[in-house]
């Protein structure tokens, strides 16, 4: 009896030693690698075949692609269109009414109204800590109502013609401009029933700032009416349109967007990263959201975002059939939420916030706040319990542990796989230090595969290795079979995103939807599992997990890839006071926990894993030096640009008593990510030391540098300062004081004068005795106690009218005549090439080609009143 004992368990250690030929890993591996570029990257660019003018009478009420691509490309022929050019005031808002009038002509005014107002408004509101003001912006605002309808809800649709410094903008925003024309076109033909008015706002100042929006939520006469906004926008060149902000706090707009469009592109995740200040942009939803209380759908291209901003966003780049992909989203939405009823008086169904995302474009799900912290926690509870039951049945097999040893050996599992997530993402993160370190940051710019090597592999390596050596090291001191091991590895794992579930929606993230779609497949194989562990079929264990990780799986890279897409060339424009390597080595980290946790132990089936396993390291330390060979630069011509922005520049600076004590020019060099190395031996070689910014810096009003917004605050001290003759400036700055009354023995009211370029920005900077209690500008910063020095921005559209503005003082002592404030007056020119010296346009020439210089003419006078 006992030799029969001894050959059982003998015959028990050699089942459990029985794994998969090595070679069968790597295989594995091509395996998973294969399904997602088979479908998550298809589904990625999934477009429709563009529809022709020639074939429109087959198409009937359908988005003509063509037609927006031809408007598109004679709106970008244009050229740069800022607000105030002739470019923008003139031909585009021409070009504008011109296709209005032939839409009018082909439209059913039996059935519609189509009423059409060019727009020029003043107003001032606070925007990124700046009391911001303009004054003659204009708007192409077109009304599209039924007849024989009374409804005072309109639906207001909103994209932007004007464009940034430089760029033809064809993708932010011109293909979203033709998108509206060709709705409006579509709708206007139409027999399909239209409940509520629709507005169409062709917005032409949105890069100044955030302007128009403003301008028209606030002066124009429809706005009151406005009820709900589809608003579009761009932070690349074309593609599918992702829909990232939503509402707020009315549910019943994703209801629609899921009913009608065609091929969504949404996630809550988004939405959280963008309003937290992940991206480095804005969009004109923040002024209808804050200044109309309007809620609606805020969705943008964001596909190679290298050319956002820049001259390379022409037609020539657009993703093809971009055109068509979004105008078929656009126009069923606008059809779909002009017809809704909820769009009579939105308050009415304002039910909170809502989580929403969708399934590689093939469907949207989506759920209101609420909803999602049931869902969440009860697929939280549910998995924990299932764990319990499954490790409790490996204590029921012949042979096998106790149930205590088997609960003894799973908590030391569960701690293990803490440890291994942690080293895991620890080890991510060295590596990004590293990087950051060695000066090799946004080695994967432009080579993003390098992102493979450097985040991914020491992710998978450590995801594996410390559970192999676990596992080879205490084989011998248990009779729990392999499969129950990786089986307690990957419970351990579920348990870990549990708790990532559970404390995410306990701080009220939405995107505590991401684990929680893991853990909800992961219980539902567990629960198959169990099930055929009792029917008696062990065995089919590994295919029952592995199909059932299929769904998450493409799910999971799927947005991988799309965050990426997204995020990595915005590294390139996000400030040289960024991390980026932190941004994508966290990102990295976070999928890889997501997407492969439930695959990467299944390595452990195969013999000589930890041979295989230890290759990602290999392969990370490889990478690490591909990333400091010339393959690692970040930059390529026209592809990947480096930003910089580049201001010839004249500074002066007057005394108390009107005095000059300090004027020169220069080239004031601000660069714009942070990788700012690159340039240290080809243009900085002649700037001024660090010391003497730092000095600047303490010494002026923000460094005396006329610092375009509040985003170069934080960038101020990273810029440099080369010296260089005078610019050729359009306009001299004339700053007058107009007026200086006591309103009372300790108040002051200074009036004053400014006549400068069209875009100009005013630093406030009272003295330690005195305070600015009122001015001109809005009070919010006056209100809520910014600190100063206070940041204006002011822009003027086609009028040469003096800026007449006021300041008022309290002193802290009576009848004091000393000096109260300090004014700083930055001008742009920002479209004045013609002014260019000789001198700057060598300068410029300088720069290397894989650079992308933004550059103007800038003054910057201090002073002392």
């Amino acid at each position: 009896m006992a030799i029969k004992k001894l050959n059982l368990h003998h015959d028990s250690v050699e089942h459990k030693e029985k794994k998969l030929d090595w070679y069968w890993a790597p295989i594995y591996c091509a395996i998973w690698f294969l399904l997602f570029y088979a479908v998550a990257i298809p589904s990625f660019y999934n477009y429709p075949k563009t529809l022709l003018m020639r074939n429109e009478h087959q198409h009937p009420d359908e988005f003509i692609g063509e037609r927006a691509e031809l408007q598109l490309l004679t709106l970008s022929r244009f050229g740069v269109k800022l607000s105030g050019t002739i470019e923008n005031e003139v031909l585009a808002v021409n070009f504008l009414l011109g296709e209005i009038d032939k839409i009018k002509a082909q439209a059913r005014l039996d059935l519609y109204d189509i009423a059409v107002e060019l727009q020029y408004a003043s107003g001032q509101f606070q925007l990124w800590g700046m009391a911001t003001s303009y004054h003659n912006v204009s708007n192409v605002v077109v009304k599209l109502a039924p007849r024989n309808v009374t409804t005072a809800s309109y639906l207001l649709v909103n994209a932007h013609f004007d464009s940034e410094a430089h760029s033809p903008a064809a993708g932010d925003d011109g293909v979203m401009i033709v998108i509206m024309l060709e709705t409006l076109r579509v709708i206007s033909k139409a027999e399909q029933p239209l409940m509520h008015p629709i507005v169409f706002l062709f917005n032409g100042a949105e890069e100044s700032n955030l302007l128009a929006s403003h301008a028209f939520i606030t002066r124009h006469k429809w706005a009151q009416y406005c009820k709900a906004l589809i608003n579009l926008d761009s932070a690349g060149s074309g593609g599918r349109e992702i829909l990232f902000q939503s509402g707020p706090n009315h549910p019943w707009l994703m209801k629609y967007y899921k009913q009608s469009v065609p091929r969504p592109f949404a996630t809550t995740i988004a939405e959280e990263l963008f309003q937290n200040n992940f991206v480095p942009s804005d969009t004109d939803f923040r002024i209808f959201r804050e200044y109309g209380r309007v809620p609606g759908l805020d969705m943008a291209h964001a596909l190679n975002g290298y050319v956002y901003h820049t001259k390379y966003d022409s037609y020539a780049n657009l993703e093809r059939r971009t055109c068509q992909t979004t105008g078929e989203n656009v126009l069923a939405l606008t059809w779909a939420l002009a017809n809704a009823p909820e769009l009579e008086n939105p308050e009415n169904y304002a039910e909170g916030h809502t989580v929403f995302y969708d399934y590689l474009g093939w469907f949207v799900i989506f759920y209101t706040e609420q909803t999602g912290v049931i869902i969440n926690i009860t697929t939280s509870v549910c998995a924990v319990f299932i764990i319990c039951i499954s490790v409790y049945l490996m204590s029921r097999d012949d042979g096998a542990d106790t149930i205590k040893q088997v609960f003894i050996r799973f908590s030391t599992i569960v701690g293990v796989q803490i440890v291994t997530t942690l080293v895991a993402g620890g080890l991510t993160f060295l590596i990004a230090v590293a990087i950051d370190g060695i000066g090799a940051s946004e080695c994967w710019y432009s080579e993003t595969w390098l992102i493979f090597g450097l985040y991914f592999c020491p992710m998978f390596f450590a995801m594996t290795l410390l559970p192999a050596v676990y596992m080879h090291c205490t084989k011998e001191r248990s009779n729990m079979r392999p499969d129950d091991t990786l089986a307690c590895f990957m419970h351990s794992h579920c348990l870990i995103l549990v708790l990532i579930c559970l404390t995410m929606t306990g701080l009220g993230i939405r995107s505590a939807f991401f684990p929680m779609i893991a853990i909800f497949f992961y219980t539902m194989s567990v629960i198959l599992s169990v099930g055929n562990r009792l029917w008696g079929k062990k065995y089919l264990y590994l295919p029952i997990h592995l199909l059932c990780q299929l769904a998450p799986y493409w799910f999971y890279t799927y947005l991988t890839f799309t965050f990426l897409t997204i995020f990595i060339p915005m590294q390139g424009r996000n400030g040289p006071t960024s991390r980026p390597e932190f941004l994508i080595a966290g990102l990295c980290v976070i999928m890889a926990i997501h997407f492969s946790g439930f695959i990467l132990p299944v390595l452990h089936k195969f013999r000589k894993s930890k041979t295989f396993i230890s290759l990602f390291g290999v392969t990370c330390l490889v990478f690490i030096m591909i990333a400091c060979l010339p393959v690692g630069f970040p930059y390529k011509k026209d592809v990947a640009a480096q930003r910089v922005y580049v201001l010839h520049t004249t500074r002066t600076f007057y005394n108390e008593y009107g005095f000059v004590y300090r004027n020169e020019s220069g080239y004031y060099v601000q660069p714009v990510d942070r990788r700012i190395n690159t340039l240290e031996n080809i243009i900085f070689q002649n700037a001024e030391p660090k010391s003497a910014i730092e000095a600047d810096c303490a010494a002026e009003i923000f460094c005396g540098l006329p610092l375009y917004n509040s985003r170069w605050l934080n960038w101020k001290n990273s810029s440099r300062w080369i010296l260089a003759s005078s610019p050729s400036l359009p306009i001299p700055t004339q700053l007058k004081l107009t007026s200086k009354v006591y309103i009372t023995n300790r108040r002051v009211r200074y009036g004053f004068s400014l006549k400068s370029a069209d875009r100009v920005v005013i630093y406030i900077d009272p003295y330690p005795d005195a305070k600015v209690v009122d001015w001109t500008f809005d009070k919010t910063p006056l209100k809520n106690n910014y600190s100063t020095p206070y940041f204006i921005y002011h822009m003027y559209s086609m009028t040469e009218s003096p800026l007449q503005f006021w300041i008022e003082v309290d002193r802290h002592a009576a009848a004091n005549e000393s000096a109260a404030l300090r004014l700083g007056i930055g001008a742009h020119f920002q479209y004045h090439e013609s002014y260019y010296t000789d001198e700057f346009k060598a300068f410029l020439k300088r720069f290397p080609e894989w650079s992308y210089p933004i550059h103007w003419s800038a003054s910057f006078e201090s002073r002392i009143f």
